[in-house]
Order: structure tokens, then C-alpha cells, then sequence
């Protein structure tokens, strides 16, 4: 094919996506804006009319939620009202769909561990995205990473987490993550677990949005952590563990109350271990408002 038909026929092509995209687009205009990430077409149909542009179609889906993503949270105000506008389950669909048609596009992944796990509290969709591109971007070291601390942190299976962060080790050759797998082989160390991982990802976060709400759960958990290491401090000399933060406080081995940026109150369980009321996360949509997240991906088609 000469190089003038090759164009004409990818502008062609630019021209059927822009036919399809473009009357979703008016039309969601005129849907409370919540709602307006609107719809895109199955990634069989997205890949059947662009073989030669799967990539490049990917990356705009992906560009489009961050987007949405970075306008809600503008609109929000702060991220306390985020997470009653975000159309989180047309999001998730969103990002299914982008890794379906490029898997090597690092952009989805990390948006979706970014919004789908403290955000939403959908751990296993998470994996799921996360194990997908695992099968692709087979050196990556990052994907593991986030799967592992998945593991540990959220669903409690300790033995695949030191999996996936043996694998993180092997691929990226830095020895920090085998001796945490180590650790979360044992299922210890659940704050630092949080700061470690936030940290990377405060670090490796490129969108302004996304950026802030890791800042913020890193907030929370060095608060946590300050509470930690007065209690175990108070439970040495004392010979007895505290029954409350303000016991902590009186006896002057806390200098304030800490404060939970997520608008909670921290408090210690029967077990004389730090929770927050908010459970790290702001408060969610009802669920009879159509805020949760699917049970399952959508489908691999």
C-alpha cells in the first residue's frame, strides 16, 4: 500500500472512531456530571475497527479517565467530597477496556491500583487488572510490587505476597524486596507495610490527583505509626498496654492528639491496636446509589 492510501485509510478510520465516540460524548453532556465518563465501545469492536492503532487508541482511553479523574477532584473541592461524585465502576470498565486493547501501557495499571484499592475497596479487581499485565510487561518489577502489597495489606494472604515481592526482587535486582517478603511471610510490620508502599507511589505518581490522595493516606498512616511506637513505649515502661490515645496523652507519651486526615477518629481495639472510625478512606456513595464497583471485571472480550 502506498504511503498516500495508508494515510487516507487511517484517517478513514480516525473518522468511524470519532462517528462512534462523538454522539456518546454529546450525549452524556447532558448527565449529571458524575456521570459523564460516558460509555466507549467493547474492546472487540475498538480492536476489529483499529488493528494498526490499538496502542495509540489505548492510550486516549487511559488519558480520558485520568482526566475525569483530575476534573472530579477539582470540582470536588477536597478530596473529602471525591468520592461521592467519581463514577468509580464506569472508571474501572474504562481501564479494562484500555489494557485489553495495549497490555504494555503502564498509565492504566498504576491508575487502577491508584483508585481501585483504598478508594474503592476493590482488592481483587485490582489483582486481577494488575495479573493481567503481568503476563505482558513480564519484566516489570512495579506489577508484582502492587499485587504483593495487595496481598499483605488488604486480603491477608501473606505466603503470595512473599511471592510477588521475591518476584519484584528478581526482576528489578534490588534486595529490599526479598527481605519484605520475608517480613510479610510472618504478616508483620502492617504499618510500615502502608508507609513503604506509599512512599513508592507518592514517588512514582505523575497526576496531580492521583498524587494527593496517596500524600494523604501517608498522612494517616505516620500518624498511626507515631501512635504505635507510643503505646509500645507506654506498654515497656508501664508494664501494661494503654486502654486509650488520651491515656497516651496524659502520661505524656504522645505530645497531641493525632490527627486522621480522612476526617476519622483514632482509637485502640480490644486488642490494643490503632484504628480509625473512617477505616483510612473517606466516606463511600451508598450503595443503592450505584457508587460500588462491580463484583467481577468486565468482560475480556
Amino acid at each position: 500500500m502506498s504511503l498516500k492510501r495508508y494515510v487516507a485509510a487511517a484517517l478513514l478510520l480516525l473518522g468511524v472512531y470519532a462517528g462512534i465516540i462523538t454522539p456518546f460524548a454529546k450525549y452524556m453532556q447532558r448527565r449529571p456530571f458524575a456521570e459523564q465518563l460516558g460509555l466507549i465501545p467493547r474492546p472487540v469492536v475498538l480492536k476489529a475497527l483499529f488493528p494498526d492503532y490499538r496502542q495509540l487508541v489505548g492510550a486516549s482511553i487511559i488519558t480520558r479517565v485520568i482526566l475525569y479523574f483530575g476534573t472530579v477532584v477539582d470540582n470536588s473541592g477536597n478530596l473529602r467530597n471525591l468520592t461521592r461524585k467519581a463514577d468509580y465502576p464506569a472508571m474501572s470498565r474504562t481501564l479494562f477496556a484500555a489494557a485489553k486493547l495495549d497490555p504494555y501501557n503502564m498509565d492504566g495499571y498504576y491508575f487502577g491500583q491508584a483508585i481501585l484499592t483504598w478508594d474503592v475497596g476493590q482488592y481483587k479487581i485490582a489483582n486481577d487488572l494488575l495479573e493481567y499485565g503481568m503476563k505482558y510487561r513480564t519484566w516489570d518489577w512495579q506489577l508484582p510490587y502492587y499485587v504483593g502489597f495487595n496481598d499483605a495489606f488488604f486480603l491477608k494472604d501473606y505466603a503470595d505476597a512473599a511471592k510477588m515481592y521475591m518476584r519484584a526482587g528478581e526482576l528489578s535486582g534490588d534486595p529490599l524486596f526479598k527481605s519484605l517478603a520475608s517480613r510479610y511471610l510472618e504478616g508483620a510490620g502492617h504499618t510500615r507495610m502502608a508507609i513503604d508502599y506509599l512512599r513508592v507511589m507518592v514517588k512514582n505518581a505523575r497526576n496531580p490527583a492521583v498524587k494527593k490522595t496517596f500524600e494523604v493516606r501517608l498522612q494517616a498512616f505516620q500518624q498511626v505509626l507515631a501512635i504505635e511506637k507510643a503505646s509500645d513505649l507506654y506498654t515497656k515502661e508501664c508494664g501494661v498496654p494503654p486502654a486509650t490515645i488520651d491515656q497516651l496523652i496524659a502520661a505524656g507519651y504522645l505530645a497531641k492528639k493525632p490527627v486522621d486526615p480522612y476526617g476519622g477518629r483514632f482509637y485502640l481495639d480490644a486488642k490494643h491496636q490503632v484504628q480509625s472510625t473512617s477505616k483510612f478512606a473517606f466516606a463511600r456513595q451508598n450503595p443503592s446509589s450505584g457508587g460500588n464497583m462491580p463484583a467481577k471485571p468486565p468482560s475480556s472480550k
